[in-house]
């Protein structure tokens, strides 16, 4: 059984490992692959993030986080970043996670959420987020240097609460 819950010092390694893993394929986030740990977990753990973690059985299987997608008159919609560890892919993780955000955004005052970079070839993330009603509201031109694909766009995906 998923258990989700925020994040505490001792997951950060854990944490960095899934991230570590995610980021090098070059394929889905627009982090360098040989980005450091320091730098990751700098910009994972910013004081405006609410940062969680889903594990199975005592391991962490997942990381996210939510917070406003801008300050001030702005900061009703939400953003969201979420990691699923490879090994733990193909078993509905990513939409137990995505699901139970939405509910925590709500609890947390959001009324939409917005996810600013979905690459566009990144199609499991595509579908799993329309699936759970998100839509297409915006495509940026050549926005990621995709390892196997060259320049690559990416979706501006949004979702009322």
């Amino acid at each position: 059984m998923l258990c989700i819950r925020s994040a505490a010092e001792p997951d950060k390694p854990a944490i960095w490992q899934i991230i570590k893993a995610v980021i090098a394929g070059g394929d889905t986030y627009v982090f360098a692959p040989d980005a450091s740990e320091d730098e990751m977990m700098a910009f994972w753990f910013t004081p405006d993030k609410h940062n969680y973690v889903a594990e199975i059985d005592g391991e962490i299987v997942a990381t996210f986080w939510l917070r406003a997608n801008n300050p001030g008159l702005g900061k009703h919609i939400g953003n969201a970043a979420y990691m699923v560890a490879p090994n733990a892919h193909g078993k509905g993780i990513g939409k137990q996670i995505g699901i139970w955000s939405l509910d925590e955004a709500r609890r947390l005052g959001f009324t939409a959420m917005q996810f600013n970079f979905v690459v566009k070839s990144n199609t499991y993330a595509v579908k799993l987020w329309q699936d759970i009603g998100f839509e297409i509201i915006g495509e940026i031109p050549d926005a990621m240097h995709h390892s196997k694909n060259g320049l690559t766009n990416a979706y501006i995906m949004y979702r009322k609460l």
